[in-house]
């Protein structure tokens, strides 16, 4: 799974985001929760060999591996996917993020092929009154990305064809792929969020449907370009998606198409939903964790967009990420149980 640089035990394993220059107190509370793994974000001032290496130098010195290294510039970009004027700069910075992620040993990075950003409305109060993201189609008036607004009615001055958004795509991902092969990087791709058919004059045709993925991924044709699996944005999607995310999960997880995941939980999906806590979603991550391990899924597992609790950022993080350490716990005692004894009542969820 990686190019032999990095030691990677097998077998699902739970990472925390955070941030690329943590304080000792960062790194402490990674530790004392029990994760092994970090996964790591910076921009495109930042992004470089030197500057990957010196991570990967810090973490492990405070006993933390480095399983995924993003760069928002070349994350989530307008010019890639709508082809405007620097689409070639563009990936020939993508190209270079492969190269010196592999020459650094960090195995992983995530892509998102969004032109127009995320879009949320206002926060909105989930369990407890904790304060999550929201989405309202109603009220949604723009996307945003590393400070860029997209705003309706046409993010991009016209509306552009589901044509255009695929061959941008694969003339993207045949530049790439390649390099990413020879660098010994993964490539996980990110659903679009929210996953609806078109926003702003801009199709979503492609990573907001489990067919467009398995044509995505069919175009690609490489070991190397596979899926960041966001749960919260397939649950976002519901029926728009195709395939439940349990039947996607087995789809691909059995393809080995499956490099990262995001544990998120939403209220219902769209045309309204909020992001909630794990346990107080309409999916039962219990499912979502127990598919994985059939699967035997290799990757990590992150939280993602936490609600905030108590006005502490941490302590909705460690919530989930104490909840996602049972999950997998139970998960595996399962698969145990079911080694042991094959024959043992169907009825053990």
């Amino acid at each position: 799974m990686t190019n032999g640089r990095v030691d990677i035990q097998p077998g699902m394993k739970i990472a925390a985001q955070v941030s690329p220059e943590p304080t000792e107190e960062d790194l402490q509370f990674v530790r004392q929760m029990g994760v092994e793994y970090v996964v790591l974000w910076t921009n495109g001032e930042k992004a470089g060999y030197e500057y990957y290496a010196s991570r990967r130098k810090l973490f492990e010195a405070a006993g933390l591996k480095i399983y995924g290294f993003g760069n928002f510039s070349v994350h989530n970009q307008d010019a890639i996917v709508l082809n405007l004027p620097n689409h070639d700069q563009k990936i020939e910075e993508y190209k270079a993020h492969l190269r010196n992620l592999g020459k650094a040993g960090i195995p992983y990075t995530t892509y998102a092929h969004m032109a127009n950003g995320i879009w949320s409305t206002e926060p909105e109060p989930t369990r407890g009154g904790a304060m999550a993201r929201a989405f309202n189609l109603e009220k949604a008036q723009r996307g945003q990305w590393d400070g860029t607004y997209y705003e309706t009615p046409l993010s991009h001055g016209r509306p552009y064809t589901e044509d255009e958004i695929w061959d941008n795509f694969a003339y993207f991902i045949w530049a790439v792929a390649p390099v990413a092969e020879e660098a010994g990087v993964l490539i996980g791709i990110h659903p679009d969020d929210p996953p609806l058919a078109e926003l702003a004059g801009v199709p979503r045709c492609i990573f907001s449907s489990f067919e467009g993925y398995k044509r995505a991924i069919e175009i690609a044709d490489s070991p190397n370009v596979g899926i960041c699996l966001c749960v919260g944005c397939w649950l976002e999607g519901g029926d728009l998606m195709g395939k439940g995310v349990l039947e996607t999960i087995r789809y691909f997880g059995e393809r080995r198409k499956l490099f990262k995941v995001h544990l998120r939980n939403v209220n219902r999906p769209w045309p309204h939903f909020v992001e909630t806590f794990l346990d107080d979603g309409y999916m039962d991550m219990a499912q979502v964790v127990k598919a994985l391990r059939e699967v035997d899924f290799n990757g990590v597992l992150i939280p993602d967009h936490v609600p905030m609790m108590a006005n502490d950022r941490r302590l909705g993080t460690a919530f989930t990420i104490g909840y996602m350490k049972a999950l997998l716990e139970w998960a595996n005692a399962v698969s145990n149980q079911m080694i042991m004894s094959p024959k043992a009542d169907s009825s053990v969820k």
